[in-house]
C-alpha cells in the first residue's frame, strides 16, 4: 500500500467526490478520515475496550 502525503490524500478525496459536492461534503469526508486514523492509532496503542467492557461499564444487557 502506498503512503500518500496529506496533499495527495486531499487531491484523491476531491477527485472521488461528485462535481456538485459542497464544502460541507468535503469537510465531512475529511472528518471521517481523521476519525478513522485516530481510531487506528488508539487501537495500536491499546486504548480500546471490548463491547462487553462498555456494556458492563454502562450496565447494559448483552
Amino acid at each position: 500500500m502506498t503512503v500518500l502525503n496529506v496533499k495527495q490524500q486531499a487531491q484523491s478525496l476531491i477527485e472521488k467526490l461528485p462535481d456538485n459536492c459542497t464544502w460541507d461534503d468535503i469537510m465531512q469526508q475529511v472528518y471521517v478520515i481523521l476519525a478513522v486514523e485516530a481510531g487506528l492509532v488508539d487501537r495500536q496503542e491499546g486504548r480500546v475496550k471490548s463491547v462487553e467492557e462498555v456494556r458492563s461499564q454502562f450496565g447494559l444487557q448483552p
